[in-house]
């Protein structure tokens, strides 16, 4: 994908919805990152503590900054953490919820309910409608929906990568996701907080390091996660800046053991074809027909004389801001852009200057991609009773 216009270059399957495993957590993050401040401390529940390996093997009870949790989500992808950060910023939709050292089995799936709710709606607010979370670490799960239906925890290629390109590129906090995903190595502490509300450094010490190796495998490798489970297979979503282009690659059911190495490979295979075979192009480099914007006539128009035919100038509205002066599509040399036409012929006056009477719209393979708007040039007031008492006084009067 072409992160930043969200066009699909290359797709095997793209659309085709399958579990995901650990490359939710690249969801997790940014809905963390968007809906609180990394200085909270979070606690550790009894339910978050017994999630199964990869694991912090943090202690029921424990408290850790929410920012050293994030680090313990996404460089080793801790599935422990993953559910203690679920649990913290889903329980802030409840007015009664419960400190995590005293919450239940029952409560903290509550909030992980809600946690994941947050998931969902991030993910249609960005335009993802085959991707359903159930967890928050990307353990394989199931949910029995009120309509009968059974939902997996599951997304499709196409969702995937899109979700990726939003954190790098759309979101607030897309820094702040670069810098935690970027990281090779972090370590930090657990917290204890003392009588009079400080906190200091636990006596537990805790180290993470950077499990993509992507990052290192080419020039321009910017961010990506790794995922895997029995069902889900070898999973990896990763994002490669280079020369001005920005790719984002999303590979599910990507090999299973012992095939551990087919991500990275076929990773590297499709951004270099990125690379090699896409360059950019303005819109306005497509060849514009000139003859489409002779001046159109206003029928029943003021005019100069009696008997004389009103016209007005067409123009098309260019791009005003820094952003959309950039704006174009990576093509492949057999790629071209097309211009489509829809202009009126003709109006009844009035009109205005700056009345809009078109469009031109700018096309790849059927797929509209930019539209502009084509505008008047010229008011022209419609024939009256005193333009025509002028035009006869006019007349007479010579």
């Amino acid at each position: 994908m072409d992160a930043d216009t969200g066009r699909v270059l290359f797709e095997k399957n793209g659309t085709q919805q399958l579990p995901m495993a650990s490359t939710t957590k690249i969801m997790t993050l940014i809905v963390t990152l968007e809906n609180t401040n990394t200085d909270d401390l979070v606690t550790f529940s009894k339910y978050a503590s017994s999630m199964p390996d990869v694991q912090l093997n943090a202690l029921a009870g424990e408290q850790f900054y929410l920012r050293d949790l994030l680090y313990s989500l996404m460089l080793e992808s801790h599935n422990d953490s993953a559910t203690a950060i679920a649990e913290y910023v889903g329980s802030t939709a409840f007015t009664d919820r419960v400190d995590a050292k005293d919450a239940t089995k029952e409560q903290s799936k509550e909030y992980i309910k809600a946690f994941a709710k947050m998931m969902n709606q991030k993910a249609r607010d960005i335009g993802c409608f085959n991707t359903y979370f159930i967890t928050p670490n990307g353990l394989d799960a199931q949910m029995n929906m009120e309509d009968g239906s059974i939902a997996v925890h599951s997304t499709t290629a196409k969702d995937l990568a899109r979700i990726m390109s939003y954190c790098i590129n759309e979101s607030p906090k897309k820094e702040q996701f670069l810098e935690i995903t970027r990281t090779a190595n972090y370590s930090f502490h657990n917290m204890v907080t003392k009588e009079d509300g400080t906190t200091e450094n636990g006596s537990r010490s805790f180290s993470c390091n950077n499990h993509n190796a992507f990052l290192n495998m080419m020039d321009g490798a910017l961010s990506g996660k790794t995922g895997f489970t029995n069902n889900a297979g070898y999973c990896y979503v990763g994002a490669l800046k280079k020369d001005g282009k920005t790719f984002v690659v999303a590979l599910l059911a990507c090999g299973w053991p012992n095939n551990k190495s087919y991500k990275w490979s076929d990773t590297k295979k499709l951004m270099s074809y990125g690379l090699e075979n896409y360059s950019f192009h303005y819109f306005d480099e497509a060849v514009v027909d000139e003859t489409k914007f002779e001046p159109i006539l206003i029928k029943n128009g003021q005019t100069k004389y009696i008997g004389g035919k009103a016209y007005s100038g067409l123009r098309v509205l260019e791009l005003t801001s820094d952003k959309d002066k950039q704006e174009g599509l990576l093509l492949r040399d057999d790629e071209k852009i097309e211009v489509q036409y829809d202009i009126t012929k003709e109006l009844e006056a009035p009109v205005k200057v700056g009345d809009q009477v078109g469009t031109v719209k700018y096309l790849l393979n059927g797929e509209v991609w930019k539209i502009k708007n084509v505008v008047l040039t010229d008011s022209v007031n419609r024939i009256d009773f005193m333009w025509c008492f002028q035009q006869v006084f006019q007349k007479f009067a010579i």
